[in-house]
């Protein structure tokens, strides 16, 4: 069977490649937004807090044993506890400084992470097993579902609708927005601002790990698997609005989409599809698709 004159198995497995991929776009996009929405810190560091969540998924089953499911619960904690640190000792120190004094200390941190785990473990991809409840696929009658795939799929989609709820429509969401606007206000009703400025900069740093503990087994471990998504995912979060929360969601699924039917109809311009569409909106619409002009 085709479809527009292309094997329907080959559109359909692009496709899916496409979710896949949108779901690893949208789960980074969402830390980067949460981060600079409600922080206003462009984090350049969070490829690299990508990759360590992968590590210690990596490492906790190589030297402790410890498995995917408890690895995806503990290993968000571990990187998210690192950019608590970070913030603390560093970037709390910015805050009233210009934008490009924390791009330039979290690229210059990022430099520092990749190159301390390049040196340690290669360059080369480190495999991590699919846990064996996820293993073998579903037959959906035009195409077989990995089962891995079609979890990652649908976690993403409920981890990311799940942190927009909480930030848009909940009371919690309500003083973390309100902190940014006018945190002497807040901290007048005897809320700790820097407090909850510091965890909701390990919650963004949370799901970065979250995303790369999922992708082990998928795209294997390695050090430079951050570096190579984080330039597509600042294009994402630009397409989507800068700060915007559901601008990163539907913007990172629905570019996967768009770069997996390119791979299937122009596969020339599957590399450069995402910044073409970047340029475009940036020329309409500079504060990108879901954002507001300030």
């Amino acid at each position: 069977m085709e479809i527009f004159g292309i094997p329907s198995q080959a559109l359909f497995g692009q496709l899916l490649i496409g979710l896949i991929n949108g779901s690893f776009y949208a789960l980074l996009s969402l830390g980067l937004a949460v981060i600079f929405g409600l922080l206003n810190i462009i984090n350049f560091t969070h490829g690299a807090q990508y990759m360590l969540g992968a590590f210690c998924a990596y490492l906790f089953l190589e030297k402790l044993g410890v498995g995917y499911w408890w690895s995806l619960l503990i290993a968000p904690v571990v990187v998210g506890i690192t950019g608590v640190i970070i913030e603390r000792t560093m970037l709390s120190k910015l805050y009233k400084l210009d934008l490009l004094y924390g791009l330039l200390l979290t690229f210059g941190l990022a430099l520092i992470i990749q190159g301390l785990f390049r040196n340690e473990f290669g360059s080369s991809g480190l495999p991590y097993r699919i846990p064996q409840e996820l293993q073998g696929a579903q037959n959906l009658g035009f195409m077989f579902l990995p089962n891995y795939r079609g979890w990652v799929i649908v976690v993403s989609l409920v981890v990311c609708l799940s942190t927009w709820y909480v930030i848009e429509r909940t009371k919690l969401g309500a003083y973390l927005r309100a902190a940014t606007e006018n945190p002497q206000l807040v901290q007048a009703f005897g809320i700790n601002v820097p407090r909850m400025i510091t965890l909701t900069y390990g919650f963004g740093v949370a799901l970065a790990a979250f995303a790369g503990v999922m992708a082990a087994p998928i795209y294997q471990v390695n050090p430079l698997m951050g570096a190579d998504l984080i330039i597509v995912v600042f294009a994402v979060v630009v397409i989507g609005g800068m700060g915007s929360i559901m601008g990163a969601i539907v913007t990172g699924f629905g570019l996967g989409i768009i770069e997996g039917l390119t791979k299937v109809f122009y596969p020339e311009a599957s590399n450069t599809v995402i910044f073409i569409i970047m340029a475009i909106v940036l020329m309409f619409k500079p504060a990108g698709l879901f954002g507001t002009q300030k």
